[in-house]
């Protein structure tokens, strides 16, 4: 059975932005994405140089803030707190959780990629609000880096905390019952949602799937 969304998070549904995988430009799909109902966006530009990152950061966080959806930014807590962001996202090589909530403001959301129960357990008492573990699937963007954990791994972490899991990694509409029957309280999406030819339309699928799991 999975979680409820704790009311401190609010979504259910998370984009991951990527750039290369978008037809058009980046900014106009999150507005699009947004429109469709969208609450929440991480913002994981890993090339780009600080100062373009801020400068894209603070863009996004002006549509979600007209569109009342919050906005993560991956690895750079110091990119997100001069955005106004609500929040980052620890990836492994980050600043432990510990340290990001030391420097953080009241309210502030730190979610934390985790790939194992270990990780998963430890990352609450050290302050996380919720976890991303994945690759749940098979997906082109990590394949080098860490194989598919799949649906066994997801139920064994989700049901090890009480912490909202959301799972990542080649989810799609028709496998969001899968992963909320492990455990997961919600969805983390990148091609599924920026890869399509509308993502407007993709976002609606997803809250449509996760509404009826």
């Amino acid at each position: 059975m999975a979680k409820l969304v704790g009311p401190a998070l609010g979504f259910s549904l998370c984009l991951i932005t990527a750039r290369p995988v978008v037809r058009g430009a980046l900014e106009d799909a999150v507005e699009a994405c947004l429109g469709a109902g969208l609450k929440a966006v991480q913002l994981r530009e890993k090339d780009l140089a600080v100062r373009d990152l801020l400068s894209l950061a603070q863009k996004l966080r002006e549509s979600t803030c007209r569109h009342g959806a919050k906005l993560l930014v991956n690895d750079r807590a110091d990119v997100a707190l001069v955005a106004g962001a609500d929040g980052v996202q620890r990836a492994g090589t980050s600043l432990p959780v510990s340290a990001l909530r030391s420097l953080s403001p009241p309210g502030f959301l730190i979610g934390a990629s985790v790939h194992s129960v270990a990780e998963a357990r430890a990352a609450g008492p050290e302050g996380a609000d919720f976890l991303l573990f994945g690759p749940v699937y098979d997906t082109p963007s990590k394949r080098q880096y860490v194989p598919p954990q799949g649906l066994a791994a997801l139920e064994r972490v989700a049901s090890a905390v009480r912490l909202p899991v959301f799972a990542v990694g080649g989810v799609t509409p028709a496998r969001v019952a899968e992963v909320t029957r492990a455990g997961a309280s919600g969805v983390a999406v990148i091609a599924a949602i920026l890869g399509a030819e509308r993502p407007a339309d993709a976002v609606k699928s997803f809250l449509d799937a996760l509404g009826r799991a």
